[in-house]
């Protein structure tokens, strides 16, 4: 049972508890199938593994939609993580703020070019 001192209740951390974790897992879990699924079609798929065999593998709209799918779950993965990681650790609110805006511009940028690359395949 939480215990309020005062007024008003402080509350720091990575306070988010169950959807955080269950979200985490989930795209793991979306990442290691994405991974299963390139490893077989790369293992059992015929001739040397070059360009034409890897942008095969990403030409159907099916595999296309799978990496969106695993693309955006691992931004999200990481920006989980790493807003825990800052909250945690970074006390200053204002450096906190400046990170966490970095952190969600880096992996927006990053996601546009994965998924730009992937169109272009």
């Amino acid at each position: 049972m939480a215990v309020n001192y005062g007024t008003r209740r402080t509350v720091v951390g990575a306070h988010y508890g169950l959807r955080d974790w269950l979200s985490q897992r989930v795209t793991a879990a979306l990442m290691a199938v994405f991974t299963l699924v390139v490893l077989a079609q790369l293992l059992f798929g015929s001739g040397p593994i070059g360009y034409e065999s890897w942008a095969g593998i990403f030409a159907s709209q099916w595999m296309k939609v799978l990496t969106f799918a695993v693309i955006v779950g691992l931004a999200w993965h990481a920006w989980v993580g790493m807003r825990d990681v800052l909250m945690d650790y970074i006390k200053p609110i204002g450096l906190r703020l400046v990170l966490q805006v970095f952190v969600i511009v880096w992996l927006t940028g990053c996601a546009g070019w994965a998924i730009q690359v992937l169109w272009r395949i």
